[in-house]
């Protein structure tokens, strides 16, 4: 209990003082899930549009395969990624193994489909009269998904805000793709499974302080902008 005490009070100090190293492992994690979510936003917020808004064949099972994804463990996505980033995978010349572009790509494929469902639910619970009287008014496709998006994006941004905050608190992709090396690649989770590891309790616990309260931020917009969607 003691053990627990003086580690919780001295990582309070370690956070107020901005201890260098600490500091430096944060803006990595920021930077990585930063791009990564940034990543896939561009990606799954086009795909999740089209898919809610058109009719094709094997809609529903796209559907039900995207909400089957939102469950992938990360150690699977950082396993598939390592396949083909390894020195002996396809993409092993371009060297990307143990960098942090390694680990953005392994967190952007982790949440494209996460980004993707939600957008359909957020384009989904748009009255369809919306779309009907802008097309109606002369509007093209284009008019159009903007008088959509705009009605859905309260929900988008908060498809983008669940992204961010499933990437940034992840371990299994930052260690398997990133190697956590110091001052490269290693992030505010890894860190802390190392500082655990050696036994040395008060940077994990500064870095856990500093994961909770960007995570309580995150859910804090979360649920401002789901509050939104409802009203």
């Amino acid at each position: 209990m003691d053990l627990l005490v003086d580690s919780f009070f001295s990582a309070i100090l370690l956070v107020v003082s901005l201890d260098p190293e600490m500091v430096e492992i944060v803006l990595v994690s920021l930077r990585v899930s930063g791009t990564s979510t940034l990543l896939a936003g561009l990606i799954g917020l086009p795909l999740g549009f089209f898919i809610a808004i058109e009719t094709f064949p094997g809609k529903r099972l796209v559907i039900t395969c995207l909400n089957t994804l939102l469950a992938l463990p990360t150690v699977v996505v950082g396993l598939f990624v390592y396949a083909f980033i390894s020195r002996k995978g396809i993409l092993g010349m371009f060297d990307l193994l143990y960098t942090q572009k390694a680990m953005i790509i392994g967190q952007t494929i982790l949440i494209i489909p996460l980004v993707t469902t939600f957008t359909i639910a957020a384009i989904s619970r748009i009255d369809e009269r919306y779309r009907k009287t802008a097309m109606t008014l002369g509007a093209n496709w284009w008019q159009t998904a903007g008088v959509i998006i705009r009605e859905a994006r309260f929900g988008i941004v908060a498809a983008i805000i669940a992204a961010y905050g499933r990437v940034i608190a992840e371990v299994g992709i930052s260690m398997m793709l990133g190697g956590n090396a110091k001052g490269f690649t290693r992030t505010m989770t890894t860190a802390m499974a190392l500082e655990y590891d050696k036994g040395i309790f008060i940077l994990a616990v500064a870095l856990g302080i500093i994961l909770l309260a960007i995570s309580f931020g995150m859910n804090l917009l979360f649920h401002f902008f789901q509050g939104r969607i409802r009203s």
